[in-house]
């Protein structure tokens, strides 16, 4: 298939979450396709009838919206095809690569137990029937997979894997109901499709024997298999429960962002150099499936921390705002038109420790709450007659600022520390106490920008009064 253009995809199964694993491989389809200037599609498998409902399928679409990766043509829906998988199944039967399969399920069974006793793959006495003996009775259509000799899987990661044929059993391509299989559904999709490379999970690869034999029964060019390998938690074992989240939605709701998974996510089994932090554009440049390494990957949370907190670092705070609002309105905060710009001025003050949006949201809360403040009672012991006093003369030289910035509100608070003969610690805390309620802020300066001169000499007045 070199001579074409590449087309990838990915084929999830809605079963009611978007798996990690399953948007890692997502990704690398989603990265050939821009390296080569290919296409990347999407393919719904919904031939489960139960699981697939819209809410599931939408999940799917959902997390891919999310991540950043949408296909360039409209889904596929694998269960809308099955007239296509039966026509291809009468072209495997005419082709002399399948056949029909009259066993009784009892007959079946009784044949299980001799292949097990025997240590072979089950095969039917239809195999070689004469068409002219059918029995009128249901049967499955098998494939007529060769009986000797290997079938070789040129894997782009595992590299050449062989499969020797006499282990491969015939597979049921159609069951007694007419309802086609999963691999030969998958063959006749991605032949439909166009698909020159396979790039999936590799608990995929012994399918791609099996689908192997289907691509060559129906005379089809076989596409570029690559399988990547699963995704681990950091003990080592596979990635379950009890390692956190595993899917897509699970890491939207704690806090990460989109880009941040993307770059983190193309480090798990790939990498370029010794680089961590990377833009999607030079992850296409520099993308190549045959990079991608055999050995399961790790999931690090510090690394993903550490990634996710680079890109909060790099967000336009208005954006930044937008995506907190949600998580804020579940702390019973909303915001409004002029909380915003607050958000908008604080978030680059705040930022600087955040792992996630979480804990940037933490460290906003104090900029939304609303007049009066409770103080808490520890915020209330640091308000002594003394300290008291000290905020009421501090308030006056804060009232008098004419520029309300970082660099101008420095200095003002440490030349007022030096007039009063003390150090920023004997008021400090009790002023970080006022502005916040008792809530995380930033620094002194930082916290009287972010809440703007109105609001911060409100709070102080507020605390200061007699009825405080």
């Amino acid at each position: 298939m070199s001579d074409r253009p590449v087309v990838t995809r990915i084929a999830p199964s809605p079963t009611g979450m978007m798996h990690i694993g399953t948007a890692r491989t997502a990704l690398f389809n989603w990265l050939y396709a821009r390296h080569t200037g290919g296409k990347f599609l999407l393919r719904i498998e919904d031939t489960d009838r139960e699981r697939s409902t819209e809410a599931a399928v939408q999940v799917i679409f959902d997390g891919l919206k999310w991540l950043g990766l949408e296909a360039d043509e409209a889904p596929v829906f694998q269960f809308a095809r099955a007239d296509r998988h039966r026509e291809a199944v009468q072209q495997l039967l005419a082709r002399g690569a399948a056949y029909r399969d009259y066993m009784t399920p009892e007959e079946l069974e009784a044949e299980r137990e001799v292949a097990r006793a025997e240590g072979r793959v089950v095969r039917s006495p239809w195999r070689d029937a004469s068409p002219n003996d059918a029995p009128d009775r249901p049967f499955v259509v098998r494939l007529k997979a060769p009986l000797e000799g290997e079938t070789l899987v040129e894997d782009q990661v595992k590299g050449t894997v062989r499969f020797q044929n006499q282990n491969l059993d015939d597979l049921v391509l159609l069951r007694t109901d007419g309802t086609p299989t999963y691999n030969l559904a998958v063959v006749v999709d991605d032949h439909d499709m166009g698909v020159t490379h396979v790039i999936r999970g590799d608990d995929h690869l012994n399918n791609a024997a099996r689908q192997t034999l289907i691509y060559q029964g129906l005379g089809w060019d076989v596409p570029v298999w690559a399988h990547l390998p699963l995704i681990h938690g950091p003990d080592g074992a596979k990635l379950s429960k009890r390692h956190g989240a595993q899917a897509v939605s699970e890491f939207d709701a704690m806090g990460y962002l989109p880009e941040a998974m993307r770059n983190y996510l193309a480090k798990l089994g790939w990498g370029h150099g010794d680089d961590e932090i990377f833009s999607d554009e030079q992850a296409i440049s520099w993308f190549d499936i045959k990079d991608v390494v055999s050995a399961p990957a790790r999931l690090d949370w510090d690394k993903l921390n550490h990634l996710n907190n680079h890109y909060i670092r790099q967000a336009e705070p208005a954006r930044l705002g937008g995506l907190l609002e949600p998580v804020l309105a579940t702390r019973g905060l909303t915001v409004g038109d002029p909380d915003r710009e607050v958000l908008e001025r604080t978030i680059p003050l705040v930022r600087e420790g955040a792992k996630t949006l979480l804990d940037l949201a933490d460290a906003v809360v104090f900029v939304l709450k609303r007049r009066r403040l409770e103080l808490p009672e520890k915020v209330q012991g640091l308000l002594t007659d003394e300290t008291r006093g000290r905020l009421s003369r501090l308030r006056e030289s804060l009232a008098g600022a004419s520029d309300w910035t970082v660099p101008t509100l420095e200095p003002l608070i440490r030349s007022f520390a030096e007039a009063e003969g003390v150090g920023i610690g004997k008021f400090g805390p009790a002023l970080r106490g006022v502005l916040s309620g008792g809530s995380p802020a930033p620094d002194l300066a930082g916290t009287l920008v972010s809440l703007g001169k109105d609001e911060s000499l409100g709070r102080l007045d507020d605390a200061l009064s007699p009825a405080a």
